[in-house]
Order: C-alpha cells, then structure tokens, then sequence
C-alpha cells in the first residue's frame, strides 16, 4: 500500500479538492483507494465528496467506540472508501500520544493500493507526524506570497521532524540539538546542510543516517490557482529554496488551474471530476493521477519509527512556551530563505505588506467595534 498524506502550509488552498478528486481518479484507474479526512475537528470532506454527514469517524472511534474497520465505509465511486473525521475531537492538539500511535499503527494496516490522508492546514506536530508516513506526501500550495512562504515553512518543519526522529534522546546528536536549541534565533539561521556538518562531527552515526533518510524524503509538490503560466516558475523557486537550505529535493507534481466550477460542483454537492471531466481543473487533477501512478514507490528505512516518541517530548518550532516568538523567527527566516533564491520579487512582498497593514487595521477596527457594543451592553444590564 502507498500512503499519500496531503498537505498545506495554509488552509484554503485547495488541498481537499486534491484528495477527492484524486481519490476517484485513481479509482477510476482500477486502484483500490480509502479517503480518510485527518483534519480533525474542521472535518468537511464528506462534502467535497457528496456523502452525507458521517454518523461516525476517526474521533468517534478514538473516544472507544467500535472497530478502525467499521469506520471505513463506501461511497458512490468506483473503487473508493472513504474515512470520516468528525468532530468528536476539537483538534490535533487534542491527540494523546498513545492515541496518535494507535492511528499511525491503523492507518498502515489499511487494505488498499492508495491511502490518501487529507491533512488539516499548518505545522502541528501531530500533522507533521502523518505527513512523514510517507516521503512522498504532496504539499498543495497557490502562487500567492503568503502560500508559497506557508509551504516553504511546512517543509522545513518537517525536515526538522525528521531531524529528531533520527537524533534520538541521549544521543551525542540530540544533546547538541538541545544546546542550540536553547538559543531559538540561533537555531533559525542555521541551514540545515551547516548543522549535517557539525552533526556528523558530534554523531557520526545518526547524521549518516538522517543524511540518508533526507535523500528518501521527496516530497511533491502540486501548485492550485494559477492564472498565468508564469507562476508555474514558483514551483522551480521553491524547489531551489528547498535545495539551498533545507538539503531537500522535492518534485513538481502538476499544476491546477483556478476554476470556477469548482465552486460549482461544490454546490451541486459533487467533485469537479464527475461534475465537469473535461474541464480545466479535472484535466490538471487527472494529470496529476497519471504522475502517481507511474511514480516509482519510495520508503524510508525500515528503522523510522514515528510512535518511539511515546511521551511526545520531542522539540517543535510551535513548543508551548515559546508559540510567538518561535513562530515569527521562522516566518521571518524562511522569507528571508525565499527572498534569497529569487521567489519573491520586491513588488510581491511590497504588495503582501500593505495586505497585511490593511488586515490589521480592519481587525482594530473590528475590535473597537466589539468595545463598544460590549461597554453598551452592560450599560443597559446596569440599568436593569
């Protein structure tokens, strides 16, 4: 069985569009494929899909309530089953570490040629976790500033999960990482073919293996939204970034062109693959399909063990304490990343700016808003 995880620096860039529809292009192929909506406690795929509400899904199964097989069930396409989400869980965060091994340990034993796991949006451990079951998930990303940056950043986090998974705790690897992750800022600037390098200095051993499994990791990459054949170029862009700093290859899977029918089939409470087949957007997404089914399948080494991590200890750039000024550093850095290798023209991130300023200023205003009718409200409760 191949696992697909899919992915998505930033929500609404047409990641489940990608998993649905690709689930029944493979189908159609003659492949025998399960769906399973792993965005938890946001879980809407049923209606990308067209199937009604699901009764029951992951989290109802997580809470003890029946078997992982029962909540694998048909649908309407050919050779396709799917697994809901639903909202038994208010998220990712939520996941015990005993829980996120039994689903990693279920989720291999699945009977089926493809395993399509539709991730939620951002970097949460958890997400990183299942993206890493496979090396070759696909990042979905649009040509905007701020979703080529999101899925830049996706991607580093993941070869920083994958970093210490390798260096495991106690390891001469693991107590430099702790040293140097004492100093976050520090950490950031390092580019990760700098710290291989005193890595295999410290531990030897361990840096020849992550060496080796950052070679296994090709992840692709498949771009939603364009307009213009130029901003296919981001592709190219962010491959070289990824290269330069991270020591990463990824591959260009294909690209998806904006379509209104997608909102359309949406509606109509049907994929865009069955809605209009011969549309731009299926013919991007079939191509896609054709690429995956002559790839040649990749593993990592039989000695990656996500669920080691059994007390959930290991570092994340999103460590509670540390939440705000971790995340800026690295957003920063990776812009940093990206406006050396070219992706972002000046004009592109003058424009992201004044986007944001504008975004801000509507949110104090909202806020002011909020204020006001707040100070009113318990005016009149006073006088009662």
């Amino acid at each position: 069985m191949q696992i697909i995880p899919v992915a998505s620096g930033k929500g609404g860039v047409g990641k489940s569009l990608l998993s649905a529809n690709l689930s029944i292009a493979l189908g159609q192929a003659g492949k025998k494929v399960v769906l399973a909506d792993l965005d938890l406690g946001a879980s809407n795929l049923h209606l990308v899909i067209g199937q009604s509400s699901p009764k029951t899904g992951i989290g109802t199964w997580l809470a003890d309530k029946g078997k992982f097989e029962d909540i694998i069930i048909p649908t309407d396409y050919e050779n396709v089953s799917f697994i809901a989400g639903d909202s038994e869980l208010p998220g990712f965060s939520s996941l015990k570490p005993t829980q996120r091994n039994k689903l990693i340990k279920e989720l291999g034993n699945v009977d089926a040629d493809y395993l399509i796991l539709d991730l939620g949006a951002g970097t949460h451990q958890i997400i990183l976790d299942l993206f890493l079951l496979s090396p070759q998930g696909i990042i979905v990303t649009a040509p905007t500033v701020t979703a080529t940056l999101n899925a830049y950043l996706f991607l580093k986090n993941a070869v920083f999960r994958l970093m210490y998974t390798t260096f495991k705790a106690g390891s001469n690897g693991a107590k430099w990482l702790e040293k140097i992750k004492l100093d976050s800022k520090s950490l950031q600037r390092l580019y990760i073919p700098k710290m291989i390098e005193t890595l295999r200095q410290v531990d030897p051993e361990n840096a020849m293996q992550f060496s080796s499994r950052l070679i296994q990791f090709r992840p692709r990459l498949a771009i939603n939204m364009i307009d213009d054949p130029k901003d296919i170029d981001k592709a190219q862009k962010i491959r070289h970034s990824c290269a330069q700093y991270l020591g990463l290859e990824i591959d260009y899977l294909g690209v998806m062109y904006r379509d209104m029918l997608q909102d359309k089939a949406l509606a109509a409470r049907l994929p865009v693959l069955k809605y209009k087949p011969q549309c731009v957007l299926s013919q991007g997404i079939y191509r896609i399909a054709e690429k995956i089914l002559a790839a040649e399948p990749r593993q990592f080494d039989q000695n990656f063990d996500l669920t080691e991590d059994s007390d959930g200890s290991f570092y994340s750039f999103q460590s509670a304490s540390e939440d705000a000024e971790d995340d800026y550093a690295l957003k920063m850095n990776g812009l940093q990343d990206l406006v050396g290798s070219g992706t972002f023209t000046t004009g592109e991130l003058s424009e992201m700016i004044k986007t944001q300023q504008y975004e801000i200023t509507q949110l104090k205003k909202e806020n002011m808003l909020l204020k006001s009718k707040l100070v009113r409200a318990a005016k009149q409760g006073f006088k009662v």
